[in-house]
């Protein structure tokens, strides 16, 4: 039994040994050949990384959100209900929030929110198109935000619709490359604003609107003082519940007191949404399934390309060195030390393009990570492997058994 393993790892050993030489010796046949195998898993394992960091990214600004806060709003997140019908639909008034504050027994905190979209200026450096949003003191509660500097505004500052102000990260590093935002003064609308907090980075890529790293957050005061009064504005109401396990509760409990405030007739249809993450998460799902199913048609297609490009020069090997198997076999060589070499072959040039692509794909990777958040993961790096063997063993399979059943007699014959 020693002696079988033993002749069996020699002749995997010494086919190993021909196939790198054979490798070696055509050099830019093997660097082609295993090309389509580098583009194929620098491909899957880019793909792994991007959707790997976008994930963890989003679940990062879902957790600052906070996944057991309730939205009341005169619009619907995700919905079949058409725009106009929407549009048409009456504002929720500060009027509104106050009575279900008053009313609500199941939220442990309740905040208006008011929106506005304004140029914010600090010197030479201003940032277009930034969301304000305006909110009590009770706003931070609804949420998990942590600072880097400084604080929320309180219930004094909001109450008297002080000019005071609460940044996100991104913003803070566009108009404050030093990171020194705290006590400085930051125009919006051509309106003074003084910075009481700065938020670390809570996760900014794919939440749009929801990305607190590229918002302002202010008394609410000051947004209808400054950007539009209460009577054109419908105003969101965030609500946040006691427990994980009681969401779904404060939600039946939030529609019917809305639907109370609201004088709603019984089967009347609601003229407001109880938007929830839920909706949030389905659609980024959505999304991130349509980019996994494209990128594995498109790392399968390279896959496949490569494999079909290392089969054929592995018949073209084959036919080259048909005397060499010939004599092989004449001196004794049994046809698994055939195949085990040809196999061998095919796998080191499939596992040398895998690492490759592997190489190619981190370093790519951080070149992407100053636009889109990735994550390279150790799983990425063994699908890599086994990927590349998988398709090397594939690939080389039919030239190696070509090779293995050989007649001796015929190959050394052959010229």
């Amino acid at each position: 039994m020693k002696k079988k393993t033993g002749l069996l790892l020699f002749e995997l050993r010494e086919g190993f040994i021909i196939a790198l030489q054979s490798i070696v010796a055509n050099k830019a046949r093997s660097f082609l050949t295993m090309l389509g195998i580098v583009i194929g898993i620098s491909s899957v394992v880019s793909m792994s990384t991007a959707i790997k960091g976008i994930d963890a990214s989003f679940q990062k600004g879902i957790s600052a959100l906070g996944t057991d806060v309730l939205y009341i709003d005169k619009w619907a997140w995700f919905s079949n209900t058409e725009w106009w019908k929407m549009r048409n639909r009456r504002k929720i008034t500060m009027e509104q929030y106050e009575k279900y504050k008053q009313t609500a027994q199941l939220p442990m905190a309740v905040a208006p929110v008011s929106n506005a979209r304004k140029k914010v200026v600090y010197n030479e450096n201003s940032v277009e198109s930034v969301n304000i949003n305006g909110s009590n003191a009770d706003y931070v509660k609804t949420t998990n935000f942590t600072f880097a500097l400084g604080r929320f505004y309180n219930d004094i500052e909001a109450k008297g619709a002080r000019d005071v102000a609460v940044i996100g990260s991104e913003l803070a590093n566009k108009l404050f490359p030093r990171g020194d935002a705290l006590d400085k003064t930051i125009k919006i609308g051509g309106f003074g604003y003084k910075i009481v907090g700065v938020l670390t980075e809570q996760g900014s890529f794919i939440l749009g609107d929801f990305n607190p790293d590229n918002q302002v957050f202010v008394p609410i005061g000051t947004v209808f003082k400054h950007f539009a009064s209460e009577t054109f504005r419908s105003i969101t109401i965030n609500v946040r519940a006691r427990t994980p396990a009681l969401v779904e509760e404060t939600k039946i409990e939030a529609e019917g007191l809305m639907r109370k405030i609201r004088s709603i007739s019984p089967g009347i249809e609601n003229d407001f949404s109880v938007n929830q993450q839920e909706g949030l998460m389905t659609n980024y799902n959505s999304v991130v399934g349509v980019i996994q199913v494209a990128g594995l048609f498109i790392t399968s297609l390279s896959l496949f390309v490569g494999a079909i490009g290392i089969m054929n020069i592995m018949f073209v090997s084959v036919k080259e060195r048909t005397r060499e198997i010939g004599v092989r076999k004449a001196i004794g060589a049994k046809r698994r030390t055939i195949l085990a070499q040809f196999l061998l072959e095919s796998s080191t040039i499939c596992l040398m393009g895998g690492f490759v692509g592997l190489l190619v794909a981190i370093l790519l990777s951080y070149v992407v990570d100053r636009f889109l958040p990735t994550s390279i993961q150790a799983s990425a790096v063994f699908i890599a492997i086994g990927i590349s063997l998988i398709t090397g063993v594939v690939a080389g399979l039919a030239p190696a058994y070509t090779a293995a059943k050989m007649d001796p007699v015929d190959a050394l014959r052959y010229e």
